[in-house]
């Protein structure tokens, strides 16, 4: 049968196969699209607590008060409401971090809504570690200096006071030379960081030779008051060990039970601090 271009059959067929190619092209760009990009344009389900916003970048804050961070550094909390997700400063020295900076990434460390803010280069740390690590809802990434010579040398960093305690679990020391030969040091992709959360293991923190530490919790002023005290501890052992003698680290029990309160006490004060 013969069909002319005025026949309605003509028309019903040709608007059915304008429909046919466009949905063949918008499949075809689709599946042509980086999966990040299509990853990146997802919404969260539900928006995070403005509580844990708030505690966010009173975490910033304090991690700089503290000295843990300076221009560099970043802490990040597992999203509240989908722990597939978790939250993260744009790329931006943490004094000066306020809620409107503080952006959601899933765990590829892909943005939800990037609104064209910039990322710091080495969030893989953070996503590689939430996906490794369900029982953990806080990761601060630090360059403090005076844990960097214990991840030069083959002393281990071992507690000297209570509330350090949770170092008596051991903490390792990651070399990307292992993973990935000579590099700039920076872990800036999930193979690095990867690589990163199985040296970590179970854990509460790992050094990063030539680079700084990580250090995870089960909560925002746990991860913190464990940044802040990870580095008290090194400065101390560092001074203990200059004075030649013998010494007494803490008992791998007397670890579990330092710091009860969670530093509950710290965080509350640390927060006035920067508060005002």
């Amino acid at each position: 049968m013969v069909l002319f271009p005025m026949d309605p059959m003509f028309r019903d067929i040709e608007l059915n196969r304008q429909r046919f190619m466009r949905a063949c092209a918008i499949g075809f760009a689709g599946a042509c699209l980086p999966s990040w990009v299509t990853r990146a344009q997802s919404v969260s389900a539900s928006r995070p607590d403005p509580k844990l916003i708030e505690d966010l970048v009173s975490a910033n804050r304090i991690l700089a008060l503290q000295g843990v961070v300076d221009a560099y550094g970043h802490v990040s909390a597992r999203h509240d409401q989908d722990p597939s997700r978790y939250l993260l400063s744009r790329s931006l020295a943490p004094e000066f971090v306020s809620a409107d900076d503080i952006m959601e990434y899933d765990l590829d460390s892909n943005p939800v809504d990037a609104k064209g803010r910039p990322s710091y280069l080495e969030r893989f740390i953070h996503g590689e570690i939430y996906r490794k690590r369900p029982d953990i809802k806080a990761v601060v990434h630090c360059h403090n200096p005076s844990l960097i010579p214990f991840a030069a040398t083959d002393v281990p960093l071992r507690p000297v006071f209570g509330l350090a305690g949770f170092i008596a679990e051991g903490i390792p020391v990651f070399d990307t030379r292992r993973v990935a030969g000579m590099t700039d040091l920076l872990v800036r992709n999930a193979t690095l960081g990867r690589a990163l959360a199985q040296t970590l293991g179970n854990k509460p923190a790992s050094l990063m030779r030539g680079h700084g530490a990580v250090v995870v919790g089960p909560s925002l002023p746990i991860v913190v008051g464990r940044s802040v005290y990870l580095a008290m501890n090194a400065s101390l052992q560092a001074q203990a060990m200059a004075l030649g003698g013998k010494i007494t680290y803490l008992d791998p029990e007397e670890g579990r039970q330092s710091a009860a309160d969670g530093y509950q006490r710290a965080w509350e004060l640390w927060k006035r601090k920067v508060g005002k």
